[in-house]
Protein backbone atom coordinates (compact mmCIF):
# COMPACT_ATOMS: atom_id res chain seq x y z
CA UNK A 1 0.00 0.00 0.00
CA UNK A 2 1.03 3.85 -0.58
CA UNK A 3 3.09 4.84 2.64
CA UNK A 4 1.18 8.00 3.88
CA UNK A 5 3.73 10.32 4.63
CA UNK A 6 2.04 13.35 7.66
CA UNK A 7 2.25 17.15 6.92
CA UNK A 8 2.86 19.16 9.86
CA UNK A 9 2.63 22.49 8.97
CA UNK A 10 4.39 24.92 11.20
CA UNK A 11 4.18 28.08 9.14
CA UNK A 12 2.04 29.76 12.45
CA UNK A 13 4.71 29.25 14.72
CA UNK A 14 8.36 28.45 13.72
CA UNK A 15 7.51 30.43 10.58
CA UNK A 16 5.84 33.48 12.14
CA UNK A 17 9.37 33.49 14.63
CA UNK A 18 10.92 34.32 11.60
CA UNK A 19 11.94 38.46 12.05
CA UNK A 20 9.62 40.48 10.72
CA UNK A 21 6.81 37.76 9.99
CA UNK A 22 4.22 38.40 12.79
CA UNK A 23 1.15 37.93 11.82
CA UNK A 24 -2.36 39.28 14.01
CA UNK A 25 -4.74 37.13 15.02
CA UNK A 26 -6.95 37.42 12.60
CA UNK A 27 -4.03 36.84 10.01
CA UNK A 28 -3.27 33.26 11.73
CA UNK A 29 -7.01 32.49 11.52
CA UNK A 30 -6.84 33.32 7.20
CA UNK A 31 -4.15 31.40 7.01
CA UNK A 32 -5.42 28.35 9.07
CA UNK A 33 -8.33 28.23 6.90
CA UNK A 34 -5.94 27.80 3.97
CA UNK A 35 -4.03 25.49 5.42
CA UNK A 36 -7.13 23.10 5.79
CA UNK A 37 -8.17 23.38 2.70
CA UNK A 38 -4.63 22.22 1.54
CA UNK A 39 -5.10 19.62 2.65
CA UNK A 40 -2.11 19.43 5.51
CA UNK A 41 -2.26 16.74 8.49
CA UNK A 42 -1.43 19.30 11.45
CA UNK A 43 -1.83 22.87 11.77
CA UNK A 44 0.81 23.75 14.57
CA UNK A 45 -0.90 27.00 15.23
CA UNK A 46 1.38 28.44 18.08
CA UNK A 47 2.92 28.44 21.27
CA UNK A 48 -0.09 29.44 23.96
CA UNK A 49 2.20 30.28 26.83
CA UNK A 50 4.11 32.99 24.98
CA UNK A 51 1.58 35.15 24.84
CA UNK A 52 -2.36 36.35 25.38
CA UNK A 53 -1.89 36.63 21.43
CA UNK A 54 -0.54 33.34 20.60
CA UNK A 55 -2.84 31.66 22.84
CA UNK A 56 -5.95 33.19 21.51
CA UNK A 57 -4.49 32.36 18.14
CA UNK A 58 -4.04 28.79 18.76
CA UNK A 59 -7.64 28.84 20.55
CA UNK A 60 -9.09 30.57 17.71
CA UNK A 61 -7.86 28.09 14.85
CA UNK A 62 -8.89 25.38 17.00
CA UNK A 63 -12.41 26.56 17.42
CA UNK A 64 -12.40 27.49 13.63
CA UNK A 65 -10.75 24.24 11.81
CA UNK A 66 -12.77 21.43 11.50
CA UNK A 67 -10.51 18.47 9.75
CA UNK A 68 -6.90 19.15 10.44
CA UNK A 69 -5.25 17.87 14.03
CA UNK A 70 -4.48 21.06 15.98
CA UNK A 71 -0.88 21.70 17.94
CA UNK A 72 -0.01 24.45 20.22
CA UNK A 73 3.83 23.95 21.65
CA UNK A 74 5.03 23.70 25.03
CA UNK A 75 8.20 23.30 27.10
CA UNK A 76 8.47 19.94 29.04
CA UNK A 77 7.05 22.29 32.78
CA UNK A 78 3.39 22.52 33.87
CA UNK A 79 2.49 25.77 33.32
CA UNK A 80 3.31 25.43 29.35
CA UNK A 81 1.27 22.49 29.14
CA UNK A 82 -1.45 23.43 31.28
CA UNK A 83 -1.82 26.55 29.29
CA UNK A 84 -1.54 24.16 25.00
CA UNK A 85 -4.57 22.34 26.72
CA UNK A 86 -6.62 25.17 27.68
CA UNK A 87 -6.24 26.87 24.21
CA UNK A 88 -6.81 23.46 22.39
CA UNK A 89 -9.57 22.20 24.08
CA UNK A 90 -12.25 23.19 21.33
CA UNK A 91 -10.36 21.27 18.77
CA UNK A 92 -11.45 18.06 20.99
CA UNK A 93 -9.80 14.71 19.47
CA UNK A 94 -8.00 16.72 16.94
CA UNK A 95 -5.52 18.05 19.55
CA UNK A 96 -2.19 17.64 20.31
CA UNK A 97 0.21 18.96 22.06
CA UNK A 98 4.08 19.52 21.51
CA UNK A 99 6.34 19.24 23.67
CA UNK A 100 9.97 19.89 23.59
CA UNK A 101 13.02 19.83 25.10
CA UNK A 102 17.27 20.03 23.77
CA UNK A 103 19.23 16.81 24.38
CA UNK A 104 22.16 17.64 22.70
CA UNK A 105 25.55 17.66 24.79
CA UNK A 106 26.01 22.05 23.57
CA UNK A 107 22.61 22.72 25.36
CA UNK A 108 22.49 20.49 28.28
CA UNK A 109 25.67 21.99 29.04
CA UNK A 110 25.26 25.69 28.17
CA UNK A 111 21.53 26.07 27.94
CA UNK A 112 19.69 24.10 30.77
CA UNK A 113 22.59 22.84 32.49
CA UNK A 114 21.32 19.61 33.45
CA UNK A 115 22.33 15.78 33.06
CA UNK A 116 21.23 13.08 30.81
CA UNK A 117 19.14 11.58 33.43
CA UNK A 118 17.78 14.75 34.17
CA UNK A 119 16.80 15.90 30.54
CA UNK A 120 15.52 12.52 30.36
CA UNK A 121 13.45 12.74 33.53
CA UNK A 122 12.00 15.78 32.43
CA UNK A 123 10.84 14.74 29.12
CA UNK A 124 8.78 11.16 30.31
CA UNK A 125 7.36 13.90 33.39
CA UNK A 126 5.77 16.24 30.96
CA UNK A 127 4.82 13.74 28.36
CA UNK A 128 2.86 11.75 31.13
CA UNK A 129 0.88 14.80 32.17
CA UNK A 130 -0.04 16.38 28.61
CA UNK A 131 -1.19 12.56 28.15
CA UNK A 132 -3.68 12.86 31.05
CA UNK A 133 -4.67 15.88 29.71
CA UNK A 134 -5.04 15.01 25.60
CA UNK A 135 -5.39 12.07 23.17
CA UNK A 136 -2.44 12.70 21.17
CA UNK A 137 1.29 14.11 22.59
CA UNK A 138 4.39 14.80 20.10
CA UNK A 139 7.77 14.69 21.87
CA UNK A 140 10.73 16.39 20.04
CA UNK A 141 14.18 16.03 20.97
CA UNK A 142 15.55 19.78 20.55
CA UNK A 143 18.97 19.36 18.16
CA UNK A 144 18.98 15.80 17.45
CA UNK A 145 20.77 15.23 14.91
CA UNK A 146 24.02 16.65 17.49
CA UNK A 147 22.71 14.86 20.96
CA UNK A 148 25.10 10.98 20.88
CA UNK A 149 22.62 8.25 19.14
CA UNK A 150 22.75 6.10 22.27
CA UNK A 151 21.43 8.69 24.21
CA UNK A 152 18.34 9.91 21.70
CA UNK A 153 17.79 6.13 21.82
CA UNK A 154 17.28 5.32 25.28
CA UNK A 155 14.97 9.29 25.19
CA UNK A 156 13.02 7.82 22.50
CA UNK A 157 12.19 4.64 23.92
CA UNK A 158 11.03 6.27 27.08
CA UNK A 159 9.33 9.57 25.73
CA UNK A 160 7.09 6.24 23.98
CA UNK A 161 6.58 4.52 27.23
CA UNK A 162 4.90 7.46 28.99
CA UNK A 163 2.72 8.30 26.36
CA UNK A 164 3.70 10.16 23.25
CA UNK A 165 2.12 9.09 20.02
CA UNK A 166 4.86 11.14 17.53
CA UNK A 167 8.64 11.48 18.62
CA UNK A 168 10.15 14.48 16.24
CA UNK A 169 13.72 14.11 15.95
CA UNK A 170 15.01 17.94 14.37
CA UNK A 171 17.79 18.75 12.85
CA UNK A 172 17.26 22.17 14.90
CA UNK A 173 20.59 24.22 13.55
CA UNK A 174 20.58 22.79 9.61
CA UNK A 175 23.76 20.85 10.76
CA UNK A 176 23.56 17.89 9.52
CA UNK A 177 23.72 15.93 5.93
CA UNK A 178 21.27 13.10 4.21
CA UNK A 179 23.25 10.73 4.32
CA UNK A 180 23.84 11.17 8.16
CA UNK A 181 20.37 11.82 8.88
CA UNK A 182 18.95 9.01 7.22
CA UNK A 183 21.62 6.99 9.24
CA UNK A 184 20.22 8.53 12.22
CA UNK A 185 16.31 7.77 11.57
CA UNK A 186 17.69 4.57 10.51
CA UNK A 187 19.54 3.34 13.77
CA UNK A 188 16.59 4.58 15.54
CA UNK A 189 14.28 2.37 13.71
CA UNK A 190 16.69 -0.73 14.64
CA UNK A 191 17.20 0.77 18.29
CA UNK A 192 14.68 1.85 20.09
CA UNK A 193 12.35 -1.86 20.88
CA UNK A 194 9.26 0.74 20.87
CA UNK A 195 9.51 2.50 18.07
CA UNK A 196 6.60 0.59 16.09
CA UNK A 197 4.33 2.03 18.76
CA UNK A 198 4.81 6.05 17.93
CA UNK A 199 5.35 7.64 14.33
CA UNK A 200 8.58 9.12 13.71
CA UNK A 201 8.90 12.71 12.56
CA UNK A 202 11.48 15.29 10.92
CA UNK A 203 11.81 19.20 11.58
CA UNK A 204 14.95 20.50 9.59
CA UNK A 205 16.10 23.91 9.41
CA UNK A 206 17.92 25.43 6.10
CA UNK A 207 21.19 26.59 7.47
CA UNK A 208 23.21 24.98 4.89
CA UNK A 209 20.49 24.44 2.45
CA UNK A 210 19.59 21.10 2.95
CA UNK A 211 16.34 20.84 4.96
CA UNK A 212 14.58 19.88 1.69
CA UNK A 213 16.96 16.80 1.23
CA UNK A 214 17.62 15.77 4.86
CA UNK A 215 13.83 15.57 5.02
CA UNK A 216 13.59 13.74 2.17
CA UNK A 217 16.88 11.23 3.11
CA UNK A 218 14.76 10.56 6.59
CA UNK A 219 11.68 9.36 4.55
CA UNK A 220 13.63 7.27 2.47
CA UNK A 221 14.55 5.69 5.92
CA UNK A 222 11.34 5.62 7.21
CA UNK A 223 10.55 9.16 8.55
CA UNK A 224 6.28 8.95 8.51
CA UNK A 225 6.26 12.75 9.24
CA UNK A 226 7.90 16.03 7.80
CA UNK A 227 7.01 19.45 9.57
CA UNK A 228 8.14 22.32 7.71
CA UNK A 229 6.37 25.28 6.29
CA UNK A 230 4.91 27.20 3.40
CA UNK A 231 7.65 28.96 1.32
CA UNK A 232 10.26 27.63 3.54
CA UNK A 233 9.79 30.19 5.82
CA UNK A 234 11.32 30.44 9.61
CA UNK A 235 14.04 31.26 11.81
CA UNK A 236 17.71 32.49 10.46
CA UNK A 237 17.42 30.63 7.05
CA UNK A 238 14.33 29.41 7.16
CA UNK A 239 12.47 25.73 7.74
CA UNK A 240 11.93 22.45 5.14
CA UNK A 241 9.97 23.97 2.13
CA UNK A 242 6.65 21.59 2.65
CA UNK A 243 5.60 22.22 -1.41
CA UNK A 244 9.24 21.07 -2.45
CA UNK A 245 8.57 17.93 -0.10
CA UNK A 246 5.35 16.94 -1.33
CA UNK A 247 5.94 17.76 -5.30
CA UNK A 248 9.19 15.69 -5.04
CA UNK A 249 6.87 12.97 -3.45
CA UNK A 250 4.58 13.31 -6.27
CA UNK A 251 7.38 13.34 -8.78
CA UNK A 252 8.86 10.64 -7.60
CA UNK A 253 7.00 7.72 -6.06
CA UNK A 254 9.63 4.99 -7.93
CA UNK A 255 12.36 6.93 -5.78
CA UNK A 256 10.58 7.18 -2.98
CA UNK A 257 8.18 3.42 -2.94
CA UNK A 258 4.92 5.51 -3.58
CA UNK A 259 5.28 7.34 -0.34
CA UNK A 260 2.77 10.10 -0.82
CA UNK A 261 0.87 12.83 0.74
CA UNK A 262 -2.89 14.15 1.38
CA UNK A 263 -1.97 17.05 0.04
CA UNK A 264 -4.56 18.80 -2.57
CA UNK A 265 -1.36 20.34 -4.65
CA UNK A 266 -3.66 22.55 -6.63
CA UNK A 267 -3.97 25.16 -3.95
CA UNK A 268 -0.01 25.18 -3.17
CA UNK A 269 0.65 28.19 -5.10
CA UNK A 270 -2.66 30.27 -3.97
CA UNK A 271 -1.42 29.20 -0.18
CA UNK A 272 2.21 30.03 -0.84
CA UNK A 273 0.38 33.72 -1.72
CA UNK A 274 -1.68 34.23 1.11
CA UNK A 275 1.43 33.06 3.38
CA UNK A 276 3.75 35.78 1.55
CA UNK A 277 1.07 38.30 1.90
CA UNK A 278 0.20 37.57 5.46
CA UNK A 279 3.97 37.34 6.66
CA UNK A 280 5.15 40.29 4.77
CA UNK A 281 8.03 37.90 3.38
CA UNK A 282 8.01 38.19 -0.49
CA UNK A 283 8.99 34.91 -2.87
CA UNK A 284 11.81 34.88 -4.53
CA UNK A 285 11.19 34.73 -8.59
CA UNK A 286 13.41 31.55 -8.64
CA UNK A 287 12.21 29.46 -5.61
CA UNK A 288 11.24 26.17 -6.66
CA UNK A 289 7.89 24.89 -7.26
CA UNK A 290 5.77 28.37 -5.82
CA UNK A 291 8.81 30.91 -7.14
CA UNK A 292 7.40 32.89 -10.25
CA UNK A 293 10.25 31.88 -12.78
CA UNK A 294 9.43 28.04 -11.44
CA UNK A 295 7.72 27.31 -15.36
CA UNK A 296 8.90 30.17 -17.25
CA UNK A 297 11.02 29.36 -20.00
CA UNK A 298 12.90 32.51 -21.56
CA UNK A 299 15.95 30.43 -23.35
CA UNK A 300 14.42 29.71 -27.44
CA UNK A 301 16.43 26.27 -26.80
CA UNK A 302 14.12 25.86 -23.81
CA UNK A 303 10.69 27.31 -25.29
CA UNK A 304 11.25 25.16 -28.48
CA UNK A 305 11.12 21.94 -26.46
CA UNK A 306 8.78 22.61 -24.16
CA UNK A 307 6.44 24.01 -27.42
CA UNK A 308 6.77 20.41 -28.71
CA UNK A 309 7.08 18.35 -25.40
CA UNK A 310 6.28 20.04 -22.07
CA UNK A 311 8.56 17.21 -20.38
CA UNK A 312 11.72 17.85 -22.40
CA UNK A 313 12.45 20.70 -19.40
CA UNK A 314 9.60 20.37 -17.06
CA UNK A 315 9.45 17.21 -14.32
CA UNK A 316 5.91 18.68 -12.95
CA UNK A 317 2.66 20.15 -14.41
CA UNK A 318 2.83 23.50 -13.39
CA UNK A 319 -1.60 22.99 -13.45
CA UNK A 320 -1.11 20.18 -10.53
CA UNK A 321 0.10 23.17 -8.11
CA UNK A 322 -1.90 25.86 -9.01
CA UNK A 323 -0.27 27.89 -12.00
CA UNK A 324 -1.65 28.26 -15.15
CA UNK A 325 -0.28 26.81 -18.52
CA UNK A 326 3.83 27.06 -18.83
CA UNK A 327 4.39 30.57 -19.49
CA UNK A 328 6.97 31.33 -22.14
CA UNK A 329 8.47 35.33 -21.84
CA UNK A 330 9.26 36.53 -25.32
CA UNK A 331 13.14 38.11 -24.27
CA UNK A 332 16.28 38.43 -26.39
CA UNK A 333 17.45 34.79 -25.95
CA UNK A 334 13.82 33.36 -27.18
CA UNK A 335 13.75 31.73 -30.47
CA UNK A 336 11.70 31.79 -33.76
CA UNK A 337 9.10 28.89 -32.54
CA UNK A 338 8.03 31.05 -29.15
CA UNK A 339 7.71 34.08 -31.70
CA UNK A 340 5.68 32.50 -33.78
CA UNK A 341 3.23 30.92 -31.53
CA UNK A 342 3.54 34.29 -29.29
CA UNK A 343 2.45 35.96 -32.98
CA UNK A 344 -0.22 33.24 -33.66
CA UNK A 345 -2.24 33.15 -30.68
CA UNK A 346 -2.18 36.80 -31.22
CA UNK A 347 -3.99 36.68 -34.98
CA UNK A 348 -1.21 37.20 -36.84
CA UNK A 349 -0.34 35.23 -39.88
CA UNK A 350 3.53 35.97 -41.05
CA UNK A 351 4.18 34.61 -43.87
CA UNK A 352 7.83 32.17 -43.81
CA UNK A 353 9.45 35.14 -45.83
CA UNK A 354 9.14 37.93 -43.74
CA UNK A 355 9.98 36.26 -40.46
CA UNK A 356 13.93 37.12 -40.92
CA UNK A 357 13.28 40.37 -41.25
CA UNK A 358 11.03 40.36 -38.31
CA UNK A 359 12.94 38.12 -35.92
CA UNK A 360 15.66 40.80 -36.62
CA UNK A 361 13.58 43.68 -35.37
CA UNK A 362 12.47 41.35 -32.62
CA UNK A 363 16.38 40.81 -31.31
CA UNK A 364 16.82 44.73 -31.80
CA UNK A 365 14.13 45.11 -29.38
CA UNK A 366 15.09 42.34 -27.16
CA UNK A 367 18.69 43.89 -26.84
CA UNK A 368 16.69 47.25 -25.52
CA UNK A 369 14.73 45.86 -22.79
CA UNK A 370 13.95 43.18 -20.66
CA UNK A 371 10.71 41.49 -22.35
CA UNK A 372 9.28 42.04 -26.16
CA UNK A 373 5.84 42.73 -25.37
CA UNK A 374 2.63 41.72 -27.25
CA UNK A 375 2.29 45.33 -28.09
CA UNK A 376 5.90 45.53 -29.34
CA UNK A 377 5.31 42.15 -31.76
CA UNK A 378 2.29 44.13 -33.17
CA UNK A 379 4.34 47.20 -34.44
CA UNK A 380 6.62 44.38 -35.53
CA UNK A 381 4.10 43.05 -37.62
CA UNK A 382 2.90 46.29 -39.09
CA UNK A 383 6.49 47.52 -39.90
CA UNK A 384 7.43 44.50 -41.72
CA UNK A 385 3.85 45.11 -43.56
CA UNK A 386 4.13 48.61 -44.12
Amino acid sequence: MKEHIHIFDTTLRDGEQCPGAAMTVEQKIQVAMQLEALGVDVIEAGFPVISDGDFHAVRTVAERTEKSRVCGLARCVEKDIVAAHEALKAAGERERIHLVVATSPIHRKYKLEKSRGQIREMAVKAVAMASGLCGEVQFSAEDASRTEPEFLAEIVEAVIDAGAAVVNIPDTVGYTMPEEYYRLISYLKSNVPNVSRARLSVHCHDDMGMAVANSLAAIRAGAQQVEGTINGIGERAGNTALEEVVMALRSRPDFFSGAGTGIRTKELVRTSRMVAAMSGLPVSRSKAVVGANAFAHGSGIHQDGVLKNRSTYEVMDPEEIGWGSTELPLTKHSGRHAVKMRLSALGFSVPDTDMPRLFELFKQRGDQCKFVYDDDLSAMVQAIQA
